[in-house]
């Protein structure tokens, strides 16, 4: 595991428009910089970065955060991985803790979780933008209540369908383990061993920790 204190030098000497720089084209516009998208195929550029705040903020698919959630999106880096990226780049020594079989263990599990809950972000965003239902009643609650587009995509607020199996299913589809799909409380176990979702006819709104990873939802129901 790697030393928080190294952690907080590799943050702290990150400069993360030069850190894009090295995978997007960027343009600076004000105090921030602007791009195309690496994530989807766009014309017009949605990808800002903010080397002030030190975030990225793709608009175009909802995903920002951190350099090191940068690396990670764009590279599929884990989280270890992506900090020694950066240590390498910085000249920065990387200190780490001798870990135990089950620090491993505790890691991967964390790492796990937090993988079902970045794919849950997507997903709720996606269905709240890009489905007939999601238009219908989540997104149009959240411009009844004035929030802004850019706000929406900004937040990655989305809706979970009103469906017992909707994310559910499609998570297990991309291949993520029921035992994290269950740890993470976004899906419950049935008798006979299926799964169904927690969340359904609800607006979610994702919580991000220090990094601009998602940690956590609050969900809204509109029934």
């Amino acid at each position: 595991m790697i030393k928080k204190a190294t952690i907080d030098k590799i943050f702290e000497a990150t400069d993360i428009a030069e850190v894009i720089g090295e995978f997007v084209q960027l343009k600076k516009r004000g105090a921030n910089f602007v791009g195309l998208s690496p994530f989807t195929e766009e014309k017009t550029p949605s990808f800002t970065v903010s080397p002030v705040k030190g975030i990225f903020k793709d608009f175009s698919t909802g995903v920002g955060g951190s350099a090191v959630t940068f690396l990670m999106e764009h590279e599929k880096f884990t989280y270890p991985e992506a900090l020694k990226w950066l240590a390498k780049k910085y000249n920065i020594e990387v200190e780490e803790d001798q870990q135990t079989p089950e620090n491993i263990e505790e890691d991967n599990r964390r790492e796990s979780l937090m993988q079902v809950s970045a794919y849950a972000a997507r997903f709720f965003h996606e269905s709240l933008l890009d489905s007939p239902e999601g238009k219908n009643i989540g997104l149009s609650y959240f411009k009844e209540r004035g929030f802004r587009e850019d706000v929406i995509k900004k937040f990655e607020l989305g809706y979970s369908p009103d469906n017992w199996e909707a994310f559910s299913s499609a998570a297990i589809k991309q291949n993520y383990q029921p035992e994290f799909l269950l740890e993470s409380g976004l899906s419950v176990k049935r008798d006979n061993g299926t799964l169904y979702d927690r969340y359904r006819g609800r607006v979610m709104f994702p919580i991000h920790n220090f990094t601009g990873r998602v940690v956590g939802f609050g969900g809204r129901t509109l029934k």
